[in-house]
């Protein structure tokens, strides 16, 4: 039998949503602890983050402008 969760107290429903998504949670942070690849730094994601945004940015902006020289 399933308890209701308060929504003040969980973002779930009942005890066992929350168990669910904790096992889950605990396995993909395992997962990620035993993942032999080599880490990576935090500010090279971040700039290959960033590179990528603008290069979409880029893209938007110069389909935009096709748009609107197309009319």
């Amino acid at each position: 039998m399933s308890i209701p969760l308060s929504p003040i107290v969980s973002e779930f429903e009942t005890e066992e949503q929350a168990a669910s998504y904790e096992r889950w949670f605990r396995a993909k942070v395992q997962a990620s602890i035993d993942d032999p690849r080599p880490s990576i730094p935090h500010d090279q994601v971040m700039a290959e983050m960033r590179a990528l945004i603008e290069s979409k940015r880029k893209e938007r902006d110069a389909s935009g402008l096709a748009a609107r020289g197309a009319s």
